[in-house]
């Protein structure tokens, strides 16, 4: 309390020696995963409120962000991630204005790395444990701290639940396995981004904390199953193909035969007389073809009062009263 008096007491008098707004204090930058939010506090100024503009160095001149606001802070998450950039900013009191407060800020560097997600399951007498690397307002979802990084790692640290004693765990991948663990106990794992080259860690997240079993075969019982599961699905899938295929030759087959299978119209028309019939079925030859037949003649004598029976073209009725000579 008494170091804001004074430096409002200060404050009082520079305004009234020199006429001057007084400068922002405690300027500083407060960047986490590439929020940059540069941040300051309101000078002691006996004549009223004061108002702020804070500016960054591009292209050989300085460009407003924030303008006559009324606030102790502005975003400056736009910057390029790479380079030194030159911040400012000053009070203002109508026309009256403070002197600038400079700021040196490189994102890449001096951003402060935040926490990752972490997700854990225990199988058995182990903890499967995976990370996702902080994500970046304004990118592309698929960006995160990690690729802004080549020297990229993971600190997983672990400990059982209640005990003071820490195991930690370095690993490039996005996954962990913590193995040979006591079955039947809570262990508790927390994760945090680091950079080897620059020695920089990251935020630690918050502790999940998991039980572990004592079940060994849990996990083989569980792949069986998911074998077992694929092979029967491939099977059913199998037999519908088959299935499918052969009904798909069969009605191509039926439709390939039925087309030109019709008899002529007038092949039609002497089958369907009975008497013609039972003449065609005679008519064909015996099947046997070594048989040896001998030619007989039939010779009728019609009688006197005339034909009986002449138009009857297909009538194989014998001639009555006549005798049959044979030669």
């Amino acid at each position: 309390m008494a170091r804001s008096f004074r430096r409002w007491l200060g404050s009082c008098l520079l305004v009234s020696a020199l006429g001057m707004v007084p400068p922002p204090v405690n300027v500083r930058m407060n960047s986490v995963n590439f929020k940059n939010i540069l941040e300051w506090e309101s000078p002691a100024f006996p004549k009223g409120n004061l108002t702020f503009t804070a500016q960054y160095f591009s292209y050989r001149k300085f460009q407003d962000v924030c303008t006559n606001t009324a606030l102790t802070q502005c975003d400056f998450s736009g910057l390029s991630k790479y380079g030194n950039h030159t911040l400012r900013v000053r009070a203002e009191r109508a026309d009256e204005h403070s002197q600038w407060v400079t700021l040196l800020f490189c994102p890449v560097d001096d951003t402060i790395i935040g926490s990752p997600g972490i997700q854990v399951e225990a199988l058995a007498n182990s903890l499967h444990v995976r990370f996702s690397a902080p994500r970046i307002e304004k990118e592309h979802e698929t960006w995160t701290m990690r690729n802004f990084y080549d020297s990229w790692v993971y600190n997983v640290q672990y400990w059982r639940n209640g005990s003071d004693e820490k195991h930690t765990v370095a690993c490039q991948r996005d996954f962990e396995v913590l193995r040979n663990l006591e079955p039947w106990t809570t262990y508790c794992v927390r994760v945090r981004g680091f950079l080897p080259d620059q020695n920089k860690p990251g935020e630690w997240s918050e502790p999940v904390c998991e039980q572990t079993s004592g079940d060994e075969m849990g996990p083989s019982w569980i792949v069986v199953a998911a074998v077992l599961g694929a092979a029967v699905c491939a099977a059913c899938l199998l037999l519908l193909g088959c299935f499918a295929l052969l009904w798909c030759v069969y009605k191509r087959t039926k439709r390939a035969f039925s087309r030109g299978n019709r008899l002529p119209q007038h092949l039609k028309e002497f089958l369907s007389q009975p008497h013609c019939n039972r003449l065609l079925f005679v008519s064909f030859p015996s099947s046997d073809e070594n048989e040896v037949f001998d030619k007989l003649s039939v010779v009728a004598e019609l009688p006197r009062g005339g034909r009986e029976g002449a138009g009857d073209a297909c009538s194989l009725r014998p001639p009555s009263g006549g005798g049959l000579p044979t030669s």
